[in-house]
């Protein structure tokens, strides 16, 4: 597993066409782009890839001259949140407009961060036809030349972006990677402390405490483990400064370079709409999950509660029903043991391979059951099926008209191979194939 995937931002003055030129990257117009200057307010982040690559590109607000803030410390709070939270800088000028006060103070921020950064000159449609004499004064060497608007150089600027990515590292092939995902304030740091014996990562009741995303090695009953502890993830319409920004990215990193999520949730909140999303993005991204209900020892409660609130998630989000609930107090230290526990159960599911002949036979047993519904005009049927993948578990299912296979009937075909074996904590990807 890769050890993160690199983040490149774009930083610059506005209306140099950081926007366009995001758009232009990632391949479509997640970036509201406008000849009103300061029309990012809010910045924006997107997976590109790029020769075999990936990369997270940031879309940052532009740095304003704006007399009601003082010029050097807003260009500070911005410039020095993308340097620390980046492993590239693309500083776009607008080469139609020239070089400007702005970018020079920008420049001076780069090279006292030391971090690497790439000068990218925007509004260039004819290369041939224009010079960048005076940006070679910022001593950044020769400005790239680009269109964001017609896409002409933004290859050649692509191949210089990933010549300086690291070269990928493999973790160690038996350790386990598990992120500690949640909203702020649920007690992810508490729980990791708990589990580790010691306070390692800071714990405070201030929501956002972590803002980093934390690795930390730990052995246990002979197993290399590595806990990614997360700053948590915020509703989109709160990620109102760098902070909240950048941790939301951070989340989707390392349930990126995860093999199993654990997702902690506030029992005293119960499960919110945000807790779902987060679930969901582990899960939709192929991730083993494991929900923690922590703070379960400040709940009002009864000897039903724990089923209660076991079905009432499974009702908000049908997938929960093959997840593992946990009920535990990082405080007191209730159930905590039995976090690791159950990770390497959903391991053992995630990892399991049925025979090629016990899939058919299930198949036949759910053919038998009920057969699927015959499209107009069209015969359906389903042959054979085989599990293709691991990790994770994935079964193909071949037919002669795979297309015409409702949704309803995959959905019945996923449960019946869950009746069969589990795959508990794990998605179980279905696919349709045609026959031959």
């Amino acid at each position: 597993m890769s050890a993160g995937i690199p983040v490149v931002a774009l930083i610059g003055r506005p209306n140099v066409g950081k926007s366009a030129l995001f758009n232009r990257i990632v391949g479509d117009n997640a970036a509201i782009v406008s000849e009103e200057a300061g029309t990012t307010r809010d910045r924006h982040f997107s997976r590109a890839d790029w020769q075999g690559r990936d990369f997270w590109l940031v879309d940052t607000g532009g740095l304003n001259d704006d007399p009601r803030a003082p010029m050097d410390r807003e260009i500070r709070k911005q410039v020095l949140q993308a340097i620390e939270e980046s492993d590239l800088l693309l500083l776009v000028v607008d080469a139609i407009a020239g070089l400007h006060p702005n970018d020079m103070k920008v420049v001076e921020l780069l090279r006292e961060s030391g971090r690497p950064w790439l000068l990218v000159a925007n509004k260039v449609d004819d290369p041939q036809k224009s010079d960048f004499y005076e940006f070679y004064s910022l001593g950044a060497g020769d400005p790239l030349p680009v269109s964001a608007t017609n896409g002409k150089g933004s290859g050649d600027l692509l191949d210089e972006v990933v010549k300086r990515f690291p070269e990928k590292t493999e973790e160690k092939a038996d350790s386990l990677s598990i992120a500690v995902i949640g909203r702020p304030n649920v007690g992810k740091s508490s729980i990791v402390n708990r589990l580790l014996g010691e306070e390692r990562l800071v714990v405070n009741d201030e929501a956002g405490t972590t803002r980093d995303a934390i690795d930390t090695p730990m052995r246990f009953h002979g197993r290399d483990l590595v806990f990614i502890d997360t700053a948590g993830l915020r509703r989109q319409s709160k990620i109102d400064d760098g902070i909240e920004f950048y941790s939301s990215l951070r989340t989707r990193r390392a349930i990126e370079r995860a093999d199993i999520c654990v997702l902690v949730v506030d029992a005293t909140e119960g499960l919110q709409g945000q807790d779902l999303k987060i679930a969901h993005l582990a899960w939709d991204a192929g991730r083993g999950l494991v929900m923690v209900i922590n703070k379960w020892d400040l709940k009002d409660k009864d000897d039903k509660a724990t089923a209660k609130f076991t079905k009432e998630a499974g009702e908000k989000a049908p997938f929960l029903k093959f997840v593992p609930f946990l009920f535990t107090s990082a405080l007191t230290g209730q159930r905590i043991t039995r976090i690791l526990d159950t990770v390497f159960i959903v391991e053992t599911e995630r990892k399991k391979r049925i025979s090629t002949s016990d899939v058919n036979t299930r198949l036949q047993e759910l053919l038998a059951r009920r057969q699927p519904p015959q499209a107009a005009g069209r015969e359906v049927k389903l042959n054979y099926a085989t599990q293709v993948e691991t990790s994770p578990p994935t079964i193909l299912v071949f037919g002669n008209n795979p297309d015409a296979v409702e949704e309803h009937y995959v959905r019945f075909l996923h449960n019946g191979f869950r009746e069969s074996w589990g795959f508990l904590g794990n998605p179980l990807e279905i696919r349709l194939r045609r026959k031959g």
